[in-house]
């Protein structure tokens, strides 16, 4: 688990201050109510789920590219050129 991860993507705009990956050296500077350890466990399935859709969305933005570029007559060999194709 990344605690500093999860922070910054369910608290944005919270500000705290981490040393190193333990709850315990979590610093909550915000007027918010700091989120228990519990609650920080718990979203951190929810957070490896949104990274890993977000790289397939990347995967797949990039095929969907080069299908268009495929289709305008590039080749495999420019796809490469252009270091798109040929993984």
């Amino acid at each position: 688990m990344d605690i500093a991860i999860i922070l910054e993507r369910k608290f944005k705009g919270q500000e705290w201050s981490l040393l190193g990956n333990e709850y315990e050296n979590l610093i909550w500077l915000s007027n918010t109510t700091k989120p228990t350890k519990q609650e920080i466990e718990a979203l951190w399935a929810e957070v490896q789920d949104e990274i890993e859709t977000e790289k397939e969305a990347v995967i797949a933005k990039k095929a969907a590219a080069e299908a268009k570029l495929v289709a305008l007559g590039l080749t495999t060999d420019d796809l490469k050129a252009l270091g798109l194709g040929g993984n």
